[in-house]
């Protein structure tokens, strides 16, 4: 089962797809948007190709829980998602990640004009195998558990 993540942003979409066994998350690449559509045809796309089954798209939250404006965007685009799509989207909690993919990418010494154009495939990357963790380790719980909602 192939799990799609975006780390969706207002000029980009960094993105990351897992193994088919569901355990390790790749980096995929990022996609600048272009249109509303151009956007849900590129990622159908890429659903297809990959054979994916699930995707989770990042909610970035507040540290105390509350939506935020970015979050308020993610929402209305994995609703867009959900209607173009035949496999199920999900939000998944994502605090933190571009500044854990921030952290990571400077531990390996990339340069910083290269971590501008790494950065959101690693936080999709980080989100995925957040995801896929915490799902190896819940297997059998009910959907509504995950943070951050479900389709």
């Amino acid at each position: 089962m192939r799990v799609l993540a975006i780390d969706y942003g207002v000029r980009r979409m960094g993105l990351a797809v897992s193994d088919p066994l569901g355990v390790t998350a790749q980096g995929l690449v990022t996609l600048e948007h272009s249109t509303s559509e151009g956007d849900l045809k590129k990622l159908s796309r890429l659903v297809m190709e990959h054979e994916v089954s699930r995707v989770i798209v990042g909610n970035p939250m507040h540290m105390n829980g509350s939506e935020t404006a970015m979050s308020k965007k993610a929402v209305q685009f994995a609703s867009r998602l959900r209607d173009r799509l035949t496999c199920p989207v999900e939000l998944w909690d994502e605090r933190l990640s571009t500044a854990q993919a921030e952290v990571v990418l400077r531990e390996m010494n990339v340069k910083r004009s290269t971590r501008r154009k790494s950065i959101d495939r690693m936080a999709a990357t980080l989100l995925l195998q957040s995801y896929l963790d915490f799902r190896s380790t819940h297997t059998g719980q009910e959907e509504s558990y995950f943070p951050g909602g479900s389709s």
